[in-house]
């Protein structure tokens, strides 16, 4: 069983900074894709930043620029460096991580993590 754990989200202003932290545990053999989406209420979740096992990333249009997404594969984890934010990225962030294991691959979520921006 894997497990995905989302924390740093909050209330920021805009124009300030955020980092998102997320760590998978369990039993994992190798993680391809780790990324992270958002959920703004009405909507569906969409990426915000992704990237690979081999370095490859990939952002959503308006995260380029202002966001940056980088892992730790040694601890199994994923951050996302959010900077220049504003009200439109409010939003529940979500991690997910393509993991193999011993019953195969399968992508797994964590809980969310809230960011609000507003003054």
């Amino acid at each position: 069983q894997v497990h995905v754990v989302e924390s740093g989200g909050g209330l920021v202003q805009p124009g300030g900074s955020l980092r998102l932290s997320c760590a998978a545990s369990g039993s994992i053999s190798h993680i391809y894709v780790m990324g992270w989406y958002r959920q703004a209420p009405g909507n569906q979740r969409d990426l915000v930043a992704a990237m690979t096992s081999g370095g490859s990333t990939n952002y959503e249009d308006s995260a380029k620029g202002r966001f940056t997404i980088s892992r730790d594969d040694a601890k199994n984890a994923v951050y996302l460096q959010m900077n220049g934010l504003k009200p439109e990225d409010t939003a529940v962030y979500y991690c997910s991580a393509d993991v193999y294991t011993a019953r195969g691959r399968e992508v797994y979520w964590g809980q969310g993590t809230q960011v609000t921006v507003s003054s």
